[in-house]
């Protein structure tokens, strides 16, 4: 028996690299932004483009503000 002690994965133990995470996925929103200057006509490219990079970076921005506030370990 556990008794009071939480039962975790061995998974759970492994530290993670929460910052690098963070900072590749800004640095993959900015080259998607970067592709915006591109070879070609139509806006379709440019709105997925923004649309993928503005998703990444909500999912930073809720990641760092869910931790701070002590949601999320």
């Amino acid at each position: 028996m556990a008794g009071s002690e939480p039962v975790t994965s061995p998974d759970q133990h492994k530290p993670g690299h929460r910052k690098a995470g963070q900072i590749g996925a800004v640095l993959s929103a900015l080259a998607l932004l970067a592709m915006i200057c591109g070879n070609h006509e139509g806006k379709v490219e440019d709105i997925w483009l923004i649309g993928l990079a503005a998703l990444l970076l909500i999912i930073v921005i809720g990641d760092i503000v869910l931790r701070r506030s002590g949601l999320r370990s």
